[in-house]
């Protein structure tokens, strides 16, 4: 699972960020709301945090880019703003949640796995593909019924490739997945976690395009 973190306090930023990747997210830091919205434009996130008061484009700038093109996308406001004309006045913008600094960081979670599950309860909880499921929220993984046991950059690989089954991802688009843990990136690393997977799950269902990239596979 994604996460965009909109946060120009760098102490604070990278106390969340470390909260969240200790729960098994990925997360995305940006300190510039010009930033931010680029990042959304090219990235898909599960869950978006926001201040509402960054530098070059506020929340509530960064709020509407989004809602224009995704209606969709869980919002969480991360604020100093605390009057109830705020909370309002973010809500109404198409914040789905609105969380005033400062804040615990276990509500934060709290919060998050909400927005995740009503999201996820919208879109159809679980992503299936031939005799696999995957739980995005529980960060599961079954075949036919039986567990199987991911590494979270396993899943994180896997998860993208099943969120497009129909499209063919790029290593580039793949090594995306991996960003978030901060680890420099060996140029086959792609090709190590997918042979991994493949061990796991079998080798029927990710399929090497050649010169391309990788696709889900159903014989």
């Amino acid at each position: 699972m994604r996460i965009l973190l909109a946060e120009d306090d760098a102490s604070q930023a990278e106390s969340i960020k470390d909260w969240l990747e200790m729960d098994g997210y990925s997360v995305d830091w940006v300190e510039r709301g010009d930033h931010a919205i680029l990042a959304v434009e090219q990235h898909q996130y599960d869950c978006i945090l926001l201040d509402r008061g960054l530098p070059q484009a506020t929340g509530d700038d960064i709020l509407k880019a989004i809602r224009r093109q995704d209606s969709k996308t869980p919002v969480i406001f991360i604020t100093a703003k605390d009057h109830i004309h705020d909370r309002v006045e973010g809500l109404d913008l198409g914040a789905n949640d609105y969380l005033v600094k400062p804040f615990n960081l276990e509500e934060l979670s709290a919060r998050v796995r909400s927005q995740l599950r009503q999201h996820q309860a919208q879109a159809g909880q679980y992503l299936n593909f031939s005799d696999l499921q995957l739980d995005p929220q529980a960060k599961t993984l079954s075949k036919a019924g039986q567990a199987i046991n991911l590494t979270a950059k396993e899943f994180q690989i896997l998860y993208k490739l099943m969120q497009k089954p129909d499209h063919i991802l790029t290593r580039e688009q793949l090594e995306e997945s991996l960003y978030a843990w901060g680890d420099e990136i060996e140029s086959n690393a792609i090709e190590v976690f997918i042979y991994q997977i493949r061990k796991k799950i079998g080798g029927q269902y990710i399929k090497t395009i050649r010169g391309l990239g990788y696709r889900m596979h159903q014989e």
